[in-house]
């Protein structure tokens, strides 16, 4: 009798273990990211526990994963294996929310101030490309920011030979191409690599075309928010310890600079060129900004008229786009795309 009483009592243990155990263990949640100046905060918020501190308060794991190919961090999270991806405002468009994913900018992290451009050497304007093999990243914001500038020289992108190339490749395959001809179009850190080559100009810019190319956290919209909260939390704790000029501001640009494989001097030249927003107020008011409404009906155009929407696209309102007054551009039976600067604006007045 007593050994049946000690089995059942070291079995009733066993399951109290087990059940404090499952209790202990916290959702997992998984962010994509790629290498990009205004992204690699992310990675400093990994390393230096900020994004730990903020999962743990809102009682969340959070799993970052470098993906050293954008386009296939995009892929990722489309296909579900991901609950957010550091991607465009373009790129999002036509990736998950075409392609039917229900997706939300939760962090408006920066937009491109100079970071995008395109570099030849035979040559010193864009109406120098006419005819020249040109390298980027089709169907990116590269491809955007080459369309832009062909309309602004009266050129056809018919009278160019363009090139698919990823983004992991762009920078090698430019470099190692002895055609004095050829151009290419890409972003920084490649940007910076690829202007090293001999003789090599940019001759146009994102910082022409600013506040077109936005640099965002993309979450599915039904994440949790505990989710938001902790991503939205996280990175303005690393936006402020950035901006903050302390010795711990000059060691996290330094941790960044060497983690994206470049030098000190490099990231903080690439920095300049990156209009960050290093307050959550300043995100507000950027993503409420009626320019951001002007922004995605020109990307949205030239989506469509690029075949990026998909087959099954009529028109350019094929998808809905929702601003954060919940105004909608495109089909508001079809939205897929949001802006929402709720959380930002909690961090804003501090109620994270």
């Amino acid at each position: 009798m007593k050994k049946v009483v000690t089995i059942a009592l070291v079995g009733f243990l066993l399951l109290i273990t087990m059940i404090t155990t499952y209790a202990d263990q916290k959702p997992v949640f998984r962010i994509a990211w790629s290498h990009y100046t205004g992204w690699e905060p992310w990675e400093y918020a990994r390393q230096s526990g900020l994004l730990k501190k903020w999962g743990d308060k809102y009682g969340i794991d959070i799993q970052l994963d470098l993906i050293n190919d954008y386009a296939e961090s995009i892929n990722l999270y489309t296909g579900g294996k991901y609950d957010g991806c550091a991607m465009t405002n373009m790129d999002a468009l036509i990736n998950p929310a075409a392609g039917g994913k229900d997706s939300t900018a939760l962090i408006m992290g920066d937009f491109s101030n100079g970071n995008d451009g395109i570099v030849l050497v035979k040559g010193d304007s864009v109406k120098a490309l006419k005819d020249k093999k040109v390298y980027l990243v089709m169907n990116t914001v590269s491809h955007y920011l080459l369309s832009q500038a062909l309309a602004k020289n009266n050129l056809k992108e018919r009278e160019l030979k363009l090139v698919n190339v990823s983004d992991a490749d762009i920078a090698a395959k430019y470099m190692s191409d002895n055609d004095p001809n050829c151009a290419v179009v890409t972003w920084n850190p490649m940007l910076m690599q690829v202007r090293n080559k001999k003789g090599a100009k940019m001759v146009f810019s994102s910082a022409q075309i600013p506040g077109e190319i936005m640099d965002l956290m993309v979450v599915r919209t039904d994440a949790p928010e505990s989710l938001k909260k902790a991503l939205v939390g996280a990175w303005f704790a690393t936006m402020q310890i950035m901006s903050g000029g302390s010795k711990e501001s000059n060691d996290a640009i330094k941790y960044m600079a060497q983690f994206a494989g470049g030098t000190e001097a490099e990231f903080r030249a690439q920095l300049k060129t990156t209009a960050m927003f290093y307050t959550p107020a300043a995100a507000v008011d950027f993503t409420q900004s009626p320019k951001l409404k002007e922004t995605m009906e020109y990307v949205r155009t030239f989506s469509f008229e690029k075949g990026l929407f998909g087959e099954g696209a009529k028109n350019k309102d094929f998808v809905g786009i929702q601003f954060s007054d919940g105004s909608i551009i495109g089909n508001p039976k079809n939205v897929k795309f949001r802006f929402d600067a709720n959380y930002m604006q909690m961090a804003a007045a501090g109620k994270l």
